[in-house]
């Protein structure tokens, strides 16, 4: 008898174009297909499935596994990214933005509110939604709805977010398996693979980007180090922490905020020069 399709599934959405999308994603050291998911955001599709690795113990929850990675994202961008993943049982989202800590909500299987509503409250207020429009919506997610299972709760949200500009493309929807969303992103016009390609490379494309853009003459000066040094020390204890956890999520924050440290006074000592 065939096995049944694996039921976890996620997405990584970022409030940014895929230009300034992709070497950020690069130092998460994952295969992701990364396209653009209308005029202000873009999609990020994990080609493998981490989480699966749970099965002898030696993994993470599809939930836990997101997380790490918005976090690890967010910390070094100036957008917000927001993880939306799901299993047989749970589905939810988790919203990371810089050094903030992050919030998240969860719906049972049946669509069973399991968060708090100040969460929502957080989430609207970081992603600059409408304070009484758009907390309507939310405020109704949070509460009991017989005729509302977690994939309808979650294509609530998404609706919600249309308001921002985000269009996820057709079939990347919350609730379907990793491997349909994999094959969907990879016939997405626009879509491009990112893997990790070391290093050095990986840091020339953030550099790239930073002087592409209006954000480069702001990285130099005595704000830019202060910034930079607060990432390495930051860093460095939580690098302590996810291996303490063993958990890749915080490791790569970790090594984020120390890459993204280091490459602060990089540039401001590149750019310095005559």
């Amino acid at each position: 008898m065939p096995s049944s399709p694996e039921p976890a599934g996620a997405l990584l959405l970022c409030r940014a174009d895929p230009a300034a999308v992709g070497p950020a994603a690069q130092l998460l050291r994952e295969r992701m297909l990364l396209a653009p998911a209308g005029p202000e955001w873009s999609v990020l599709v994990p080609e493998s499935k981490p989480w699966l690795a749970g099965a002898d113990g030696g993994g993470e929850p599809v939930d836990r596994v997101l997380g790490g990675w918005a976090g690890a994202l967010a910390v070094g961008a100036p957008w917000p990214v927001l993880a939306l993943w799901w299993d047989a049982d749970r589905s939810g989202f988790t919203l990371a933005a810089g050094f903030r800590r992050p919030v998240g909500y969860v719906w049972l299987a049946n669509g069973t509110p399991a968060g708090e509503g100040e969460a929502m409250r957080t989430f609207a207020a970081r992603l600059g939604l409408d304070p009484v429009l758009d907390m309507q919506s939310l405020d109704a997610l949070t509460e009991p709805d017989t005729e509302a299972d977690a994939r309808a709760r979650m294509l609530g949200l998404l609706a919600v977010l249309t308001r921002t500009g985000l269009t996820l493309p057709a079939g990347l929807t919350p609730g379907e398996p990793a491997d349909r969303l994999r094959e969907v992103a990879r016939v997405q016009p626009h879509a491009e693979s990112v893997e990790w390609s070391g290093w050095r490379d990986a840091v020339r494309a953030e550099l790239d980007v930073v002087e592409n853009t209006s954000i480069g003459p702001w990285l130099r000066g005595p704000r830019a180090r202060c910034l930079a040094a607060a990432q390495l020390a930051a860093g460095v204890p939580l690098t302590l922490h996810g291996l303490r956890r063993r958990s890749g999520g915080w490791i790569t924050a970790a090594a984020l905020l120390l890459v993204h440290g280091a490459l602060g006074f990089a540039y401001d000592r590149m750019r310095a020069r005559p």
